[in-house]
């Protein structure tokens, strides 16, 4: 994954801080041990293998995210749009709301994290390769139909946060006509007064970026607003999903700004 923008990379970890990275790497380890075992030993038994969600949630928490959720969470089949910051959105939607994800192919060319995406039964799709389209359509269907939350990113990639990159809309032909019983959700991804300082943008490697994180000692805040599901005219096509989802999204942000409650 590759993360543009604007907010130049942070200096290095300061040395003290190391411990508590390293702390923390070992907490992450023995969790993904516990999970993966946990996985294998219920996956004979059960169609939707809670584990993954478990894991990325503990993951969230070992990261210092402090969560609080506004809004219903999705209590049936739900196709979430949300705003992209962090590395740490996907741990903290999928502890939030038990959704599995849709990402872009470099991530399984990257043998551990296939496996591991491949654990949350994560769908692989190639942004840049319209001839696929259609196939990769049909897998968006499928998950939706098989899962009870499905989440997609349309920026394509992370912003500073501050505001959203343009939603893309070539995934969402999978929304139209809108399968029966599929909520579509925007998602506001708030990390507060740190944004600039968590997200991954400009040129930071993403192991920087996520050590950085780890180094931190001060909690990181985010509040995950479920906003309402769009309908009526917002659903007539990809495109103005696409739209509404995002004028959704920066009108919570607007009245956040405002003091305003955020309408969910």
């Amino acid at each position: 994954m590759t993360a543009t923008g604007t907010v130049a990379a942070p200096g290095l970890i300061a040395a003290w801080r190391w411990p508590l990275v390293a702390l923390r790497l070992v907490a992450l380890l023995l969790t993904l041990g516990l999970c993966v075992t946990l996985y294998y030993l219920c996956q004979p038994f059960t169609r939707r293998n809670s584990a993954p969600r478990l894991f990325l949630g503990a993951v969230a928490v070992l990261a210092g995210v402090r969560m609080t959720i506004r809004g219903e969470r999705p209590g049936g089949s739900a196709f979430l749009l949300a705003n992209h910051v962090s590395w740490l959105d996907i741990p903290a939607l999928a502890g939030a709301t038990g959704s599995v994800f849709i990402a872009h192919d470099g991530l399984a060319a990257i043998g551990p994290l296939r496996w591991l995406c491949s654990l949350n039964e994560t769908v692989f799709v190639a942004r840049h390769d319209r001839a696929s389209v259609a196939a990769q359509v049909g897998q968006v269907r499928a998950a939706i139909r098989d899962h009870g939350a499905l989440t997609l990113f349309p920026e394509g990639t992370t912003s500073d946060g501050t505001g959203q990159l343009a939603f893309k809309s070539s995934l969402l032909s999978a929304l139209v006509p809108v399968p029966e019983g599929v909520a579509i959700r925007p998602v506001w991804l708030d990390y507060g007064p740190e944004t600039a300082d968590i997200a991954w943008v400009g040129e930071e490697p993403g192991l920087d970026n996520f050590l950085r994180i780890l180094a931190r000692l001060a909690p990181i805040q985010l509040t995950v607003h479920l906003l309402a599901p769009l309908a009526g005219e917002a659903l007539a096509s990809r495109k103005t999903i696409a739209a509404a989802a995002q004028a959704a999204i920066a009108q919570a942000m607007a009245d956040q700004r405002r003091g305003q409650r955020v309408t969910l």
